[in-house]
């Protein structure tokens, strides 16, 4: 499991600030330390808490060999969301959420093949056979599957768990997630209701600095249960 922030650390990535007092959900009570100049401040010694809940969580499920999918799709999250992601080798939502992606599944697993084929028949230089401007009309249609659907190329089966940066933004991938029964761990900010989440992490969900260094710690975790799964499979195959 990754080394849980020192509160020094938390502090300064910005995870203690909440939103203003006037737009905050009252289920957060408890994870909420004091006020400051009309802002709520996080308690971040439970921050640290549900770290402790939320990383080995997410290490076991991707250890058992469930998939995890990372979502970020507010303008600071998303390059956020593709670096670890891509560093933990983890399918990822960071541009517009298309609906379906967990209830409609199966249509979503063939959008990602058509995606794969078009995008390797280019590659090979496959599609030049056709006139140039059905080349552009297929270069187009890849972009445009690449936006949508790119980042869940590594999605092999439904998932059983979902990260989220922020429940608001992405309210519609909270409820597909809660309507198949996708573990959720996510940020919870002063504004939201953590009771949605089955594991919340009191956090700024704003600020860069904290959804960096909560992000980076969710894909250590899932680093690590990638690591433990290819190890298991290969004692089995060398039995």
């Amino acid at each position: 499991m990754p080394k849980i922030p020192s509160l020094e650390d938390l502090l300064k990535a910005g995870v203690h600030f909440g939103h203003r007092t006037s737009k905050w959900h009252p289920k957060m009570q408890p994870y909420i330390f004091g006020e400051k100049e009309g802002v709520h401040i996080i308690d971040i010694e439970q921050t640290q808490s549900a770290l402790e809940k939320a990383l080995p969580a997410v290490e076991e499920m991707v250890a058992a060999g469930q998939e995890i999918v990372f979502v970020g799709t507010k303008p600071q999250a998303q390059r956020i969301i593709e670096k670890y992601a891509l560093e933990a080798g983890v399918p990822y939502v960071s541009e517009r959420w298309l609906g379906g992606t967990f209830t409609n599944f199966g249509e979503i697993q063939k959008l990602v093949k058509k995606f794969i084929d078009l995008r390797d028949k280019r590659d090979k230089g496959e599609l030049k056979k056709y006139t140039k401007l059905e080349q552009l009309q297929f270069d187009r249609k890849i972009d445009e599957l690449d936006e949508k659907i790119g980042g869940l190329v590594l999605l092999k089966k439904a998932p059983a768990m979902v990260y989220i940066v922020d429940v608001k933004h992405d309210k519609t991938a909270l409820m597909e997630a809660k309507k198949k029964g996708i573990t959720v761990v996510a940020l919870a900010d002063t504004n939201i209701n953590p009771e949605l989440i089955d594991y919340p992490i009191p956090a700024n969900d704003d600020a860069v600095g904290s959804i960096t260094l909560i992000t980076k710690l969710i894909a250590e975790a899932a680093k690590v249960g990638k690591a433990r799964a290819k190890n298991s499979a290969n004692k089995a195959a060398n039995k």
